[in-house]
């Protein structure tokens, strides 16, 4: 069961690698307007399973941590990260964020049954530094200017790690809270929209569709299978395994013509790769038992 949860852990990064594309094709919507138009799109496939089985919504009566946890996480990631890249640019402040998926490897010590290893660190490590060749191709210059957003990114990765790490201690509750979760970061998205940005819709039918496909998938279906992975499947190994994101994502943005692809990716390649290898070296290995002895 394991290993099935961690896989579908992964299908939220697979997902999440698709934001750019979708993003990049969905037109010139501002992002607390695009947030609560996929938040809400992102909520229907939660909302389809409660309507056909009413009963569920019993899954909904949660303690008020527990909403707090699922709102903080998904509405306050994105109000940083939009804050962060408001206030900095977006090259620095998108690499500071990403910090997260190394905060959740070394904070998985923290949780009860989890051991943290050398290879666990290592493996986050090399992504991080993957990360970096991608994002910072065409240099990194940190500013003491824009202080403000990055701190603000700071936070925003702070929040997302610390938001699975606390989701995998309520693991005993159910998925369908993430619903809830979707609605509600909707609805404050859409009132950030209100005080902060002019609204724009989507000029063809084509970026509506993309922005379709952002809600299903990348701000919809992956939270849900996050959440699952986190709770039931290796925290530490899909915290490594996140760096994936950010290459695979620039691959796909070269296969459909918006990037180039050079040495930098390549190399990129191998260090997440191999890092996703190294901290799921736990899962590949196959420990052999002593035979038992005949009485």
């Amino acid at each position: 069961m394991k290993l099935r949860a961690t896989l579908i852990g992964f299908t939220a990064i697979l997902m999440w690698s698709f934001l750019a594309l979708f993003t990049a094709a969905s037109g010139k919507m501002p992002p607390f307007q695009l947030s609560a138009v996929c938040f809400a799109i992102g909520s229907i496939p939660g909302l389809v399973v409660l309507t056909l089985n009413p009963a569920r919504l019993a899954l909904l009566m949660q303690p008020a941590k527990i909403w707090i946890t699922g709102i903080a996480g998904l509405f306050g990631y994105h109000f940083l990260y939009f804050t962060a890249l408001r206030n900095a640019p977006a090259v620095e402040a998108g690499l500071v964020a990403y910090l997260w998926p190394l905060l959740i490897v070394v904070g998985s010590a923290l949780l009860p049954g989890e051991r943290l290893r050398w290879y666990h660190v290592a493996g986050a490590l090399a992504g991080l530094c993957g990360t970096f060749l991608i994002v910072g191709r065409n240099g990194i210059d940190f500013d003491g200017a824009y202080a403000i957003g990055y701190g603000a990114a700071f936070l925003c990765a702070f929040t997302w790690s610390g938001y699975s790490l606390l989701t995998r201690r309520f693991d005993a509750v159910s998925t369908d809270v993430v619903t809830g979760f979707c609605l509600a970061t909707s609805m404050l998205s859409f009132f950030c929209h209100l005080g902060l940005e002019t609204t724009v819709w989507p000029a063809t039918s084509f970026e509506w569709i993309a922005v379709a496909g952002l809600g299903l998938f990348p701000v919809g279906a992956a939270f849900y299978a996050w959440d699952y992975g986190v709770k039931n499947g290796d925290i530490q190994i899909l915290g490594a395994a996140s760096y994936a994101a950010p290459l695979l994502s620039t691959l796909i943005l070269v296969l459909f013509g918006f990037a180039e692809l050079g040495w930098r990716i390549a190399f990129a390649c191998l260090l997440v790769t191999g890092g996703a290898v190294l901290a799921a070296q736990d899962m590949f290995r196959r420990k052999v038992q002593p035979p038992v002895a005949a009485e």
